[in-house]
């Protein structure tokens, strides 16, 4: 039951930042021009995706060419099903990472706003750009490392009947979800001089949140604009998170 209460309440953050930039607009205006960017960007990758799966079905499955034609036809079609899903996987995971690495001083400046009307924001650990930007780009490649880990196997037990139509959706799901919240929490806890692996321990022990906070997100992200829209709201949740639950100042 206690966990339940968590993984709700890692709900709840989320719509504390969504009410938190209902109130504020111009700071939600602020906090879409980074997505926006990234977004024009995946969305075109993704199209090209789309388009070309067939053929990457193809490409993947030389060893079905002498197959009757329905076979071949209904094993290309969900090759490339498969192929399709895992890109809209990583593109909801490495978005929130790209996103915060292009507009870091916007999403910085969002979190500290967002912690000033809590009261008082941590200092004392602040970095310069030029340091910040290369430690993001370096932390989220060990994020991204870390997801490949366990959404590749997931990817070939999607094979699997059953099994791959059932349990391993809802895995993938909450893998991704808790690798969002990592992404999206870095910020304020970098504020508290916390590092990767504080970062990673601390949220472990509170991986019920962590995991209401990040699927529902990464729920919202499946939605078509859904990652801009919700970005700078998902920005400010992971601040209330940080400051209400996982490190309280």
């Amino acid at each position: 039951m206690g966990h339940f209460r968590s993984f709700v309440d890692g709900i709840g953050f989320f719509f504390q930042g969504l009410r938190w930039v209902a109130r504020n607009p111009r700071w939600w205006l602020f906090g879409l021009i980074p997505a926006l960017i990234v977004f024009a960007l995946y969305a075109v990758g993704l199209y090209f995706l789309g388009t070309n799966a067939g053929e990457l079905a193809e490409w993947a499955t030389p060893f079905a060419d002498g197959w009757g034609e329905a076979a071949r036809n209904a094993l290309r079609a969900l090759v490339g099903l498969a192929i399709f899903g895992a890109g809209l996987v990583l593109f909801v995971v490495t978005f929130t990472a790209v996103t915060l690495i292009v507009g870091e001083p916007f999403y910085e400046k969002l979190s500290e706003k967002v912690e000033e009307t809590y009261g008082e924001v941590p200092g004392g650990h602040e970095v310069p750009l030029w340091k910040s930007i290369p430690r993001s780009i370096r932390d989220s490649l060990v994020t991204l490392g870390y997801v490949l880990l366990f959404t590749i196997p997931l990817f070939f037990l999607g094979f699997v009947p059953v099994i791959g139509q059932t349990v391993v959706p809802v895995l993938g799901v909450m893998v991704s979800g808790f690798f969002l919240t990592v992404e999206l929490t870095t910020l304020a806890m970098e504020r508290r001089g916390m590092a990767r692996k504080s970062r990673f321990a601390l949220l472990r022990r509170n991986k019920a949140s962590a995991l209401g906070f990040g699927v529902l997100l990464f729920l919202i992200f499946l939605i078509p604009v859904g990652a801009v829209v919700a970005m700078p709201a998902a920005v400010a949740g992971a601040a209330i998170m940080v400051r209400a639950r996982l490190a309280p100042v």
